[in-house]
């Protein structure tokens, strides 16, 4: 009779792509194991074409109907990869063995509020293997995993033609405007990278991808930013796809870029996962809280030595001390060939 194992993870898109190893780590490594997976319904997309993964059960705003089904399934073990309220009311209507990975929220509030790291060198995918490990898995070398259904595999001449060859992705978005580079800094970038770039985020960060795309179409007064800018070359080749492609979608344009800029977000891990260039972005937040970009190449551009850093564990819609240093400070110091 074959194992039941539920992993639990609720959100948000990066976190759960962080969970892939742990899913194929199960799925590959113990015998005749069935691997249950539990999420929110609008992240089942991220998942959807997982191979290892036997069964979905979505929350959906009811817990309790959700609990309800779960019971059904009898499972042999809870893998809890999130460890909140909602994921132990789960594990207590389970009744069943079970694991939960360590959070660090002690060691986070002493190095946002006081400044003190005790924070452990080790990235969050081996904190939650550690919660698998009751199951007899190790890690591997393999690293994220992102599979993209068939369907959502975007064809070159879904692009302007200006971006069918060698082109750039750039993910602007970001849950927290601390986690994301002003817009001035953003076109500055975009300057510095000076390639075709094809612009990437949801609906809610269209507007700043037509602002930036304007601005190299030469449909915006240089005066309306700062005055550094009237400096720049402007020759970068600009698509906003922000707002235009399904997460999958984008994916899918990760995949065929030769580089990808990102912010601290679901994007960077999606990059990671495809096996790319990264360069990630980071703001309030710092790579030493374990979510920098997972067993592939990636150069970090961040602003070191600021005594306010970092000044939450997630983010804020401005930055507390008004100056934002520590991503108007960065310094773009790298090369494309």
């Amino acid at each position: 009779m074959p194992k039941k194992v539920l992993i639990i993870r609720f959100s948000s898109i990066g976190d759960i792509v962080l969970t892939t190893p742990v899913i194929r780590a199960i799925k590959t490594q113990v015998d005749d194991v069935e691997v249950h997976y539990a999420t929110k319904k609008q992240y089942h997309s991220v998942l959807e074409a997982n191979a290892y993964i036997d069964k979905f059960h979505l929350l959906d705003g009811d817990l309790k109907a959700l609990i309800e089904d779960l019971k059904k399934e009898n499972f042999d073990f809870v893998v809890d990869l999130h460890n909140n309220l909602r994921t132990r009311r789960i594990k207590s209507g389970l009744s069943t063995e079970s694991a939960a990975f360590p959070k660090l929220n002690w060691e986070k509030w002493l190095i946002v509020n006081l400044k003190i790291d005790k924070l452990p060198n080790v990235h969050i995918v081996d904190r939650y293997l550690e919660a698998a490990a009751p199951l007899g898995v190790k890690v591997d070398a393999l690293g994220l995993d992102y599979f993209i259904p068939e369907k959502d595999e975007v064809e070159k001449d879904w692009l302007p033609e200006t971006h069918r060859g060698e082109f750039v992705a750039f993910a602007i978005g970001g849950n927290h405007e601390t986690k994301k580079l002003p817009l001035d800094r953003m076109i500055e970038l975009c300057d510095k990278i000076n390639k075709p770039i094809v612009l990437l985020g949801g609906k809610e960060d269209a507007e700043n991808g037509e602002k930036i795309a304007d601005f190299f179409d030469r449909k915006y007064e240089t005066e309306d930013f700062k005055e550094p800018l009237n400096e720049l070359g402007k020759k970068a080749l600009i698509y906003n796809g922000c707002g235009k492609f399904s997460i999958n979608q984008s994916a899918s344009i990760l995949k065929q870029a030769s580089y990808v800029f990102t912010h601290d977000t679901g994007m960077m891990h999606i990059a990671a996962a495809l096996k790319k260039n990264i360069f990630s972005i980071w703001g309030n937040t710092i790579p030493e809280f374990g979510m920098y970009p997972y067993r592939t190449k990636f150069t970090i551009l961040e602003k070191k030595g600021l005594s306010c850093r970092p000044c939450s564990k997630i983010g804020y819609k401005k930055c507390p001390k008004g100056h934002f240093k520590c991503m108007n400070e960065i310094i773009f110091d790298f090369w494309l060939p």
